[in-house]
């Protein structure tokens, strides 16, 4: 199996490269689980953010990152869009999205009570990875119909060509392998 070595806040993972198309591999970065990483990272990214009220992100690796994010930065709490309506969820908003690793249509939810807690506030949304910026462009979507503002656009890393936004924070770049 062939692998990339990725370097990140002082730390080195091992990623197995995965074929996603007949001519595309990407490096598969899970932050699942990896406590040392997330620990590392999480200062880094918070002192690149602007000022904001509310993180949120998309379930579900980001959601370590964000938590030990909010943490750093005082935050008593985070939201998180759901991948699908819940039974306690009332009047929900949603957005479709496809992103390169699910590569099928998904679905991201916002319950409305968490939609009210961003109306008016200064938002930034967070991920493990941005790479096509799909999943970036619904969570936005889905702040923007609660009535936020979006002040910031973070993640761990940004893949491929997402590496050259500049409307992006990111702490390292992951490349795309194209055949």
């Amino acid at each position: 199996m062939k692998t990339y070595n990725l370097h990140v806040a002082g730390l080195t993972r091992t990623l197995p490269i995965i074929r996603i198309t007949d001519n595309l591999s990407i490096a598969s970065f899970v932050v699942l689980g990896d406590t040392a990483l997330i620990t590392a990272a999480s200062p880094l990214l918070a002192k690149k953010l602007p000022e904001v009220d509310v993180l949120i992100t998309a379930e579900a690796k980001g959601i370590p990152f964000v938590h030990e994010l909010s943490k750093l930065l005082g935050m008593d709490s985070y939201i998180v869009a759901r991948k699908s309506v819940k039974p306690y969820m009332q009047d929900p908003f949603v957005h479709k999205v496809v992103s390169i690793t699910t590569q099928k249509e998904q679905t991201l939810c916002l319950d409305r009570k968490d939609a009210e807690k961003l109306q008016g506030k200064r938002v930034a949304l967070i991920d493990d990875v941005i790479s096509t910026g799909e999943s970036m462009r619904a969570l936005e979507e889905l702040v923007i119909q609660a009535g936020a503002d979006v002040k910031a656009r973070a993640a761990i890393l940004a893949e491929g060509e997402a590496a050259d936004r500049e409307d992006i924070i990111y702490l390292e770049k992951l490349p795309v392998f194209i055949d």
